[in-house]
């Protein structure tokens, strides 16, 4: 599957191992992936971005996976896997009643939930695939080319900078520790052990907020989250 038909995949998961784990095994497997904390997180993004699939946790503070999943059948025809904990029958039918396509009982193999998201997909009718895109003010990110561009003009990133807008743009509106950005950017081919490492990270955050900010000094869509790391806010 290459990434100009890779599907785009929403996982919501008040567990942040989780929600890590899955995110990074199923982008390995060629899907785009997002990730969201809870419900609530899950409809802001819901708002602006076009899902493939979404896989829910049952069980997660707030608003649960079957109030979601009910909520999203009265609006939307996206395909839905809840996960649930073992042994819970009446959550899984209740899932099934609310319109989920499939379930998955915790702790799961996640080649099993990769078998089961692929067959989902497969059933489905095959559309010509949509751009997608994050919208910051005048600044427009293509997620499936990786492509920044103003008023249509490119906008030419480092390899580093392209790096980063993958990484924040699959996890909007989450602020993302100096350390988990550089375990993500593959810190342990360059930045690993390197005292520099964080203020690398820094240094890069501040030349990408110059391609993304009328004034990075007071920065709008890339944020400085006090004690958290930094967060991609998208229009």
């Amino acid at each position: 599957m290459t990434s100009d038909t890779a599907a785009h995949l929403l996982i919501v998961d008040d567990d942040a191992r989780i929600r890590t784990l899955l995110q990074r095994f199923l982008q390995a497997h060629g899907f785009w992936v997002t990730a969201a904390r809870d419900a609530a997180h899950a409809r802001r993004l819901l708002e602006g971005l076009e899902f493939d699939l979404l896989v829910l946790d049952v069980m997660m503070p707030g608003e649960d996976g079957l109030s979601l999943t009910r909520a999203l059948r009265d609006a939307r025809d996206v395909p839905v896997i809840l996960l649930t904990a073992r042994g819970e029958t009446d959550a899984r039918i209740a899932g099934l009643e609310a319109g989920a396509d499939d379930y998955l009982s915790k702790p799961f193999d996640p080649k099993e939930l990769l078998l089961r998201i692929n067959a989902i997909l497969r059933r489905l009718p095959q559309e010509p695939t949509q751009p997608r895109h994050l919208h910051l003010g005048p600044i427009r990110y293509d997620l499936e080319r990786g492509e920044l561009s103003r008023d249509g003009a490119p906008i030419r990133l480092t390899m580093t900078e392209a790096a980063l807008m993958r990484i924040f743009a699959g996890r909007p509106g989450e602020a993302l520790s100096r350390a988990q950005l550089m375990e993500d950017l593959g810190a342990g081919r360059g930045w690993s052990g390197d005292p520099m490492g964080e203020r690398a990270v820094d240094v890069q955050i501040t030349r990408l907020r110059r391609k993304l900010e009328d004034d990075p000094r007071q920065p709008r869509y890339l944020q400085t989250v006090r004690g958290e790391g930094y967060m991609l806010v998208p229009d």
